[in-house]
């Protein structure tokens, strides 16, 4: 027999059990299979050359005889291998294959099967939307699960955000493993569009998942157009007001400022006179909040 076998939650596997005869060969009168756990064995499967073939529940409609000669009531013990089919957690045991022999008595020899089960593995946003908001809070902003995995799952996360995860491990009823990280940010401008992948390692598995993250903030606003030669007479000056805003900026106004008030963002005036020396101030607003830019122009 092997020592260890090892199959999936779901899948098929084979305990094998040979019986090398001597010579002369003795007489196979009964192979039983046992489930042996917690110092308990229980009966799986029977194999008798005169009353055939008996598999005892639970195991009936997933326990089977590999070799046909077995099945059909023939003296060929010789190879009593056992076909698992649509593995269970609860399979997880030690499993004896004894032959009662005449006249050189039982000989038997065990295995230890080993079940995995694949975990359930998904990343998600907290939000869709994330708000930056003045207070510099963290907030969770992606959740990596990997539900109900035995072994249990290692998670890791790969991006350049300066952020922390916190990391929690549950243990099931039926021996599964589930384990949960979220990832903490402070939401701000430069964490809009950043990549965030989380890895789950699971055996020899890598599984990734990543998220872009999109990140609402108030307008960054500055005014471009002053190049501190403003002098008389100067034709064609400029202010442009430049916002950076998710989302856009809906609305500007200019004002305090000796033009009137604009509500598009390029204000126009020349030729350059005294009176348009000033403070001039920008007000850029979207949905989330209205920030303010301002130059002070002076006139030679």
């Amino acid at each position: 027999m092997d020592s260890v076998k090892s199959g999936f939650v779901g899948s098929q596997v084979e305990l094998r059990c040979l019986f090398i005869n001597s010579n002369p060969p003795v007489k196979i009168s009964q192979v039983t299979w046992q489930k042996f756990l917690n110092g308990t064995k229980q009966n799986v499967a029977i194999a008798n050359p005169s009353l055939g073939v008996s598999v005892l529940p639970p195991f009936k409609d997933r326990v089977t005889f590999k070799q046909s000669a077995v099945r059909h009531r023939t003296p060929s013990l010789e190879d009593t291998t056992i076909v698992f089919s649509n593995l269970r957690l609860s399979d997880e045991a030690a499993y004896i294959c004894e032959y009662t022999t005449f006249p050189a008595g039982n000989r038997e020899n065990m295995v230890n099967l080993t079940v995995y089960a694949r975990p359930m593995t998904r990343m998600t946003l907290t939000t869709p939307t994330i708000v930056a908001r003045p207070q510099k809070r963290k907030m969770t902003v992606a959740t990596c699960l990997s539900a109900n995995g035995k072994p249990p799952s290692v998670i890791t996360w790969d991006t350049r955000l300066k952020g922390e995860a916190s990391f929690q491990e549950t243990r099931n009823a039926n021996g599964t493993v589930t384990v949960r990280s979220n990832y903490v940010v402070v939401p701000s401008r430069e964490t809009h569009r950043q990549k965030l992948t989380c890895i789950v390692t699971y055996r020899n598995e890598r599984i990734t998942d990543s998220v872009i993250l999109n990140v609402q903030y108030e307008p960054e606003v500055k005014i471009e157009g002053f190049d501190g030669n403003w002098y008389l007479n100067r034709q064609d000056v400029q202010l442009t007001c430049k916002a950076d805003a998710n989302p856009p900026v809906t609305v500007y106004q200019w004002k305090l400022g000796k033009w009137p008030h604009y509500h598009t963002p390029v204000p126009e005036a020349g030729p350059v006179t005294y009176e348009l020396a000033g403070t001039y101030v920008c007000d850029a607003t979207n949905n989330i909040g209205t920030r303010s830019g301002q130059v002070e122009v002076n006139v030679t």
